[in-house]
């Protein structure tokens, strides 16, 4: 679900400090490895607020990623049957501009939006499906859907800035907005050269003519560039149409890991559920290499742990059926999830409450941590809720003091480390990236 940062148009970032998208998503590659929360960091003009707005989730600084883990916070919530604050549902609609369109922060959501104002796609796909699970603001959801729409690539699909090339996570996060929104992605078609969502989507995989072990995953954005686990996850659920909600799928219910089959050079089968396959298939393999969980590092970093890429890859295989091929990475979440979750904030604790859902595991119970407490105390006080678990809660006593969006000290880390390179903030939307 994981987001990656987006800028202005401007010269790219070196590959080296690259940025690492997620579903959701879009998040820093430094927020990914110190274990934030995937959070699209669009660049706005907007300054940091010296007061957190009434209703919103978090108390870091949203310049970044207000929207983002807004409409994670909301739509995990609506998933396990809490009814969130009015507060916080006006908060995020309040954000919208006239156009549909949605940003990470706005600090004047009564003054309109201009050229200025940096539209992220990612922010906006989010906000649809929270807007469409919540129901009440069909109005604006279809707004931001028609807008997504206009701002679709002759390819099929989207960069986080509109205008920039495409990319897997910006793609499969507006497909699962389409199909929240009840529209029929494949049906959803660009205005030149008639290509959908999935044919762009698609054209990111690593075929039969990649390197073993390599066939099957998908690639950021570079054809033929390097796997990319985040991308993957992304992909493999996008392409079989879902977003950010995945209903599990039963006891009993699981279909086997099928690897990537190709026949005189080509693959045996093509199409989204086909694609969707072969990425599961590269995430299983590289779960199994790493100890049932993701990797990511920063340049001349050690590799270490991704919580939330694991997550993300947990989402993907439930979404497929797989549901033997999750329980592995699930447990290891369960275990290893909590200190990652509470340094980081609403988003993550949304993260794992819609990867409990998607497994059918408690989210009340995950490993000792009651998530939707956890994830309640991080903004206003809900309006109602189901029931909370007589399992206790280890972690959330804590939980107060954890209400950040996951882009506090990570991603300052993340600009001065640009910042030494001599490279600051000049980046285009999402044009380079960590290859996995």
């Amino acid at each position: 679900m994981a987001p990656m940062a987006s800028m202005a148009h401007q010269a790219p970032l070196t590959h080296s400090v690259a940025f690492l998208a997620r579903r959701a998503a879009t998040a820093l590659a430094a927020a990914v490895v110190l274990g934030a929360a995937a959070a699209p960091a669009a660049f706005a003009n907007t300054p940091s607020p010296k007061k957190l707005p009434v209703g919103l989730y978090g108390t870091k600084d949203p310049q970044y990623d207000g929207v983002w883990r807004q409409s994670l916070a909301l739509l995990a919530q609506d998933t396990v049957g809490v009814r969130p604050a009015a507060s916080a549902v006006n908060w995020l609609v309040g954000q919208q501009c006239a156009d549909g369109s949605f940003t990470a922060y706005r600090a004047e959501p009564g003054k309109a939006c201009d050229a200025k104002t940096m539209r992220d796609t990612n922010q906006t796909a989010a906000a649809v499906q929270a807007l469409a699970a919540l129901g009440g603001h069909g109005d604006s959801a279809k707004k931001a859907v028609n807008w997504l729409k206009s701002v679709q690539n002759d390819d099929g699909g989207w960069s986080s800035m509109a205008g920039s090339p495409s990319d897997a996570n910006s793609t499969s996060v507006v497909i699962g907005a389409l199909a929240a929104a009840g529209e029929k992605p494949e049906s959803v078609t660009s205005k030149k050269g008639g290509k959908t969502p999935y044919e762009g989507l698609l054209t990111f995989q690593l075929g039969c003519d990649a390197k073993e072990g390599e066939r099957g995953a998908f690639t950021f954005q570079l054809k033929g560039a390097a796997p990319n686990a985040d991308a993957t996850a992304a992909a493999a659920t996008g392409a079989l149409g879902k977003g950010f909600v995945v209903e599990p799928a039963g006891k009993g219910a699981d279909r086997p890991v099928k690897p990537l089959s190709c026949k005189d050079g080509k693959p045996a089968g093509t199409g989204p559920a086909q694609a969707a396959e072969g990425g599961v298939a590269y995430l299983v393999a590289q779960l199994d290499k790493n100890g049932q969980h993701l990797l990511s590092a920063m340049p001349g970093a050690e590799k270490q742990p991704d919580v939330g890429n694991t997550a993300d890859a947990v989402v993907a295989l439930a979404a497929g059926g797989h549901g033997a091929a999750a329980q592995k990475p699930l447990k290891w979440l369960e275990k290893n999830s909590a200190d990652w979750a509470k340094q980081s904030g609403p988003a993550a604790y949304a993260q794992l409450v819609l990867t409990a859902h998607a497994t059918g595991t408690d989210p009340r119970s995950f490993g000792g941590t009651d998530l939707v407490a956890a994830l309640n105390a991080t903004g206003p006080k809900p309006a109602g809720s189901a029931a909370p678990s007589t399992a206790p809660d280890k972690n959330a006593k804590d939980s107060d003091d954890n209400g950040g969006g996951g882009i506090g000290v990570w991603w300052v880390v993340a600009v001065g480390l640009a910042i030494g390179a001599g490279i600051g903030f000049l980046m285009s939307g999402r044009k380079k990236k960590n290859e996995l």
